[in-house]
């Protein structure tokens, strides 16, 4: 989990080309490999046992605890459509700064993910913008595509996937049974 890797595999030559090189951390989900950008991560912790919430949107796993704040724990796998992400020993929980509905203010909710797999820093060159057609999820959620290695990665939009804003009116209408607004 510790290890930081340059993809594209070239030097910068100047100081305004390591600017242009962001570090997102890279994950499995359902097998295919995903990234956050890494100024967006507080922590990475092993999966363990959520508390339950009733009427919470089925994206949400339930509450941890973590150090006395009450932390949400969203299932990616089952936010982008698709079941949810089986419990294995290499699962963990990856804790994420949010944007809210309140103007500057940021709160903590984890994520639940295959396994983890490396710190990558990518240039902005080898980022392609995100496909507006044949992407397993949908398109506001993705920032772009990595190229790493001959391989994509898809970079993932935090403060859509993670809206506070939307996952409240996902629970609202699972509360009141309105499921047209459960399949946005």
């Amino acid at each position: 989990m510790n290890a930081l890797v340059k993809a594209g595999g070239r030097q910068p030559v100047a100081v305004s080309a390591a600017v242009e090189e962001k570090q997102y951390l890279t994950f499995m989900l359902g097998g295919e490999m995903f990234s956050i950008d890494i100024l967006c991560i507080k922590e990475i912790i092993w999966y363990s046992s959520l508390t339950e919430v009733p009427m919470m949107p089925a994206c949400i796993r339930g509450v941890i605890n973590l150090r006395g704040a009450v932390v949400p724990v969203m299932d990616l796998s089952s936010r982008f459509g698709k079941p949810s992400t089986p419990v294995g020993k290499s699962t963990c929980i990856v804790i994420i700064e949010v944007a809210t509905q309140v103007e500057g203010e940021r709160q903590n909710m984890g994520v639940v993910v295959d396994s983890v797999q490396a710190v990558l820093e990518i240039p902005a060159s080898e980022i392609e913008p995100a496909p507006s057609f044949g992407a397993k999820i949908r398109p506001d959620f993705i920032e772009g595509i990595g190229k790493v290695n001959g391989k994509f990665v898809i970079l993932l939009n935090v403060d859509r996937v993670l809206s506070s804003e939307e996952i409240g009116q996902m629970g609202q209408a699972a509360a009141s049974g309105d499921m047209h607004l459960l399949s946005a």
